[in-house]
């Protein structure tokens, strides 16, 4: 197979320096590179670069744009995923759902402006790191041939807290509801001090929480203090169903969470294991249907002890393959795309777990999250 999604045919060398010198020369498209401030740049028809700005130049640090002409978009940005087939950018399973490749391609064929965001993973100098493009897509024709103008505005930050946003108050409203709850209960019983631990490990999670928004928000997890205490998983089942019993995303629908947990024990911290788990049933939930029904449940191996999520929904083959990417998401509206994407990040890079899921029509999505035992 030649490509997953976009033709994989590129221009042939001369043809890539006669659509060059055409789009450079151009009086307008010239004007138009100097003069907007804003990253830009011209596709041919193959979807390879022939022109771009000084903007988007030093975004990605290079001073020759002779380097990059040619290349797709993907393979300037250096997405992590450009170079997994042989004809590089629009040719692999993940490019069927990247909001630039949608945009590029919609237009080639409809000649019509297409406008998508664009959650993009990439390779820069130590390491990967996240971006999100507001991509749109413009028909032009030069000399009688066609090209794409792509208008590209970074939107990583106001992306990341639009989800911090929403998760924040989302999570805080929730636990705040807890802490309310228990207070009460608390004024008319003084001397339960069952409550008193209750309100006590309630507040230690609010505290966390607060902790790991900031972080978060920061994108440095290697500022977040993890602690490893002792805790069973009967009492973390305990801890969930406290969290569940009044969660908004569970409103008419049925949680399971009988299942009878394993007599062992785990060091861990506490407080960020059951963000994951929290995160974990939050998504199921949300993509269960009025009347549906979630489990969860505790698996024991030698090496791990595992959480399992189960609901009957299937994920879409081509959304599986951006589930954990930050900013990618098939909800409506912005400030998502942040929940999956910190399972990941939490449970694996600071616990030291492993968080995976499996997913199929006859057999519904399983999510699972192994702490090391």
């Amino acid at each position: 197979m030649d490509t997953y999604f976009a033709p994989a045919k590129r221009a042939d060398a001369d043809a890539l320096q006669k659509e060059i010198a055409s789009v450079t020369c151009n009086p307008i498209i010239h004007e138009l590179l100097n003069s907007i401030s804003g990253l830009i740049a011209v596709l041919n028809e193959h979807r390879q670069v022939v022109a771009l700005n000084d903007y988007l130049l030093r975004m990605l640090g290079i001073e020759d744009s002779r380097a990059v002409l040619g290349l797709r978009p993907g393979e300037v940005l250096a997405c992590i995923h450009c170079n997994e087939e042989p004809s590089g950018c629009g040719t692999t399973k993940y490019c069927s759902t990247c909001g630039a490749a949608i945009a590029i391609t919609s237009t080639l064929a409809h000649s019509k402006p297409a406008e998508r965001i664009c959650a993009v993973t990439a390779n820069r100098g130590e390491g990967e790191f996240e971006l999100s493009l507001l991509v749109k897509a413009s028909h032009v024709t030069i000399e009688g041939k066609s090209f794409i103008l792509l208008f590209m505005q970074d939107i990583t930050i106001e992306e990341l807290r639009a989800a911090l946003e929403r998760t924040f108050f989302h999570d805080m409203g929730n636990m705040l509801t807890g802490l309310l709850g228990v207070s009460q209960l608390l004024d008319s019983n003084p001397n339960d001090h069952m409550l008193v631990n209750v309100l006590q490990q309630s507040a230690l999670r609010l505290h966390k929480e607060m902790e790991v928004q900031r972080c978060l928000f920061k994108n440095d997890i290697s500022e977040l203090r993890v602690a490893r205490d002792e805790i069973t998983p009967q009492q973390l089942r305990d801890e969930l169903k406290n969290v569940f019993d009044s969660h908004s995303a569970g409103m008419g629908k049925s949680l399971d969470l009988t299942a009878e947990p394993p007599q062992v024990s785990i060091r861990t911290d506490v407080s960020l294991a059951l963000r994951v788990m929290c995160n974990m049933m939050t998504n199921g939930l949300e993509a269960t249907e009025a009347s549906g029904k979630v489990k969860a449940w505790f698996e024991e191996s030698a090496e791990a002890l595992t959480f399992c999520v189960w609901n009957e929904s299937c994920i879409p083959e081509e959304v599986r393959y951006r589930i954990f990417q930050r900013s990618y998401t098939t909800k409506e509206g912005n400030g998502r795309g942040i929940g999956t994407y910190s399972m990941k990040l939490i449970g694996e890079k600071l616990l030291g777990g492993k968080v995976s899921f499996s997913s199929s029509h006859r057999e519904g999505t399983v999510f699972r999250f192994a702490l090391p035992r």
